[in-house]
């Protein structure tokens, strides 16, 4: 028997007509946020990056493929992981749909990961994404961009992640940054999110908050590491390791997802 409150049909619809005010007033403060978002600083990338996809070496301006906006999801997938992080595959999943309606909207979309290309491209297949994804290994710019640390990035246990000092957790974490191309070519950064700065875009979130259960993350850790697993592998008895990564079977296995590493 449930223990909800049962009401009238008139009843219903007055409650839900009160609670309609709140969705309205969190609405229009998203739609705040956005346009002071629009309004923030951006500044010069001077750098000359270079990546790698199966055709060899390609520069930042290439990846925005003659649009003027370019969105690039920082994947966890480090140089040695034999996979890649299973929250990163979870927002990977949600980017499939928007990617044909943001390139015909002047923007385009590219993962990109340490691993080496061809990694990159095998997880690519088995998960079936057709997102474009190219790896940044022997590049600066994970790091610049605050996403993958070096040893000398960590500072008294700590490193400089969704703009502020963070204790250290794992050498790869998630994010996104958003960058503009102007007539002249020259290219700047012009937002980043991190941690669960880009939670929006999670339309099973979104689905699940509709819901009676809600997001039913009720432990051990109350984030999406009691549930979320590859798309191929639920099922499985994998659990999530503290790095992001699958453990296949090990239901003892302590864990607490980069994705969620900040309480925002």
């Amino acid at each position: 028997m449930t223990s909800h409150a049962i009401v009238s049909r008139p009843q219903w619809i007055a409650a839900h007509t009160e609670h309609l005010l709140k969705e309205k007033q969190v609405t229009h403060q998203r739609e705040a946020l956005a346009a002071a978002r629009r309004e923030l600083p951006w500044t010069l990338v001077d750098k000359d990056y270079r990546f790698h996809d199966a055709h060899g070496a390609v520069r930042l301006d290439e990846l925005f493929a003659g649009r003027s906006q370019l969105i690039v999801k920082h994947f966890m997938f480090g140089p040695d992981w034999q996979e890649g992080c299973v929250g990163c595959s979870f927002e990977m999943d949600h980017l499939q749909g928007p990617l044909a309606h943001l390139a015909n909207h002047d923007v385009s979309v590219v993962a990109m990961s340490r691993a080496p290309f061809a990694a990159l491209d095998a997880f690519r297949q088995r998960m079936g994404w057709q997102i474009r994804w190219v790896s940044s290994a022997g590049s600066d710019f994970n790091r610049d961009f605050h996403v993958s640390f070096d040893p000398e990035d960590i500072v008294e246990g700590k490193v400089f992640y969704n703009y502020a000092w963070q204790p250290f957790e794992c050498e790869e974490l998630s994010g996104f940054s958003v960058f503009y191309r102007d007539e002249d070519g020259r290219i700047f950064h012009t937002f980043s999110a991190y941690g669960r700065g880009a939670e929006e875009l999670l339309g099973s979130y979104v689905l699940l908050d509709m819901t009676p259960n809600g997001r039913n993350e009720n432990g051990p850790r109350h984030n999406l590491t009691d549930w979320v697993r590859h798309h191929d592998r639920y099922g499985s008895g994998d659990t999530v390791d503290a790095t992001g990564r699958a453990k296949p079977g090990d239901s003892n296995a302590s864990a607490g997802c980069c994705h969620q590493a900040d309480p925002r």
